[in-house]
């Protein structure tokens, strides 16, 4: 019963491109006023958006590459201020469990400052972004499409059997990554492998979310694989930021040795979260 879906794969991506674009859309004045979270949440409509227009290619007449690419610039144009505010409070949380000897008082100042810095000079190019044409070329693009989505004759096929396949190939192509990961030696091809593993995983979970209530067990495997992964990125992201900022000092080093064994704690779980994320996904059944 919990697998039974009804109407056309049309149906499905219509309602998921209606929903993100209007959350898009309606973010804008919480973004411009510096509103808790909500960088961060138009960030990720805008992920949905460009994930669903990839992921649904097949189903879509013409060509989306160009709208695919305006939503990924608008997610970088967010990003920097979304992650300066995330390592941040990574790092200074951290800081503040060193030992007394290790120069605490002196590193957290230091990581203050910098964190500061960073979302002072990242907060311009969000709210430039905003104020371009580009993004109210944007938003007048995805609205249009939104309102009436240019649906070819696949997307008229009943959703649960075109969307079954939809999910299986999104799954297959984050085990494909994964397995790259594997193949790949030890060291930033790996780790640069196993972020595009994270990025697949985040795709199939998005495919899964667009589904709704009938793919949800699909969609909590992927994202606590993705949590896995993600784990991994932030630890190596901190990692790279403590190597910049190091004056060689104990502190420093103390940080540097967490993101370390941070890193190979998230690997350690990868094995777990890929058993319970490997079940391929089951047949959506027609209501």
């Amino acid at each position: 019963m919990g697998h039974r879906i009804d109407g056309t794969a049309g149906d499905v991506l219509t309602a998921r491109l209606r929903t993100q674009t209007a959350r898009l859309a309606a973010l804008e004045p919480d973004v411009r006023a510096d509103r808790p979270d909500a960088v961060h949440r138009m960030r990720v409509a805008a992920r949905r958006l460009r994930s669903a227009l990839r992921t649904h290619r097949r189903h879509l007449r013409g060509d989306r590459t160009r709208t695919e690419d305006e939503l990924q610039w608008l997610g970088r144009a967010l990003g920097r201020a979304r992650d300066a505010e995330v390592l941040g409070a990574r790092l200074l949380a951290q800081a503040r469990e060193l030992p007394d000897g290790a120069d605490r008082a002196r590193v957290l100042a230091e990581l203050a400052t910098w964190s500061e810095r960073e979302t002072r000079e990242a907060r311009p190019q969000v709210l430039a972004a905003l104020d371009s044409e580009r993004f109210r070329r944007l938003l007048a693009e995805l609205t249009a499409l939104a309102a009436d989505p240019p649906l070819n004759a696949r997307a008229a096929r009943p959703a649960a059997p075109e969307l079954t396949r939809t999910l299986r190939r999104e799954h297959r192509r984050t085990a494909e990554r994964l397995a790259a990961a594997r193949r790949a030696p030890d060291g930033p091809a790996r780790e640069h492998a196993l972020h595009d593993a994270r990025k697949a995983a985040k795709r199939a979970r998005y495919a899964g979310e667009s589904v709704g209530r009938p793919a949800r067990g699909f969609t909590h495997r992927m994202r606590a694989l993705q949590d896995v992964l993600g784990r991994h990125q932030d630890a190596v992201v901190a990692r790279d930021t403590v190597r910049t900022l190091s004056d060689g000092g104990f502190g420093y080093g103390a940080l540097y040795g967490r993101q370390t064994a941070e890193l190979a704690f998230a690997r350690e779980l990868l094995p777990a979260a890929w058993e319970q994320a490997a079940r391929r996904p089951q047949r959506l059944r027609r209501a």
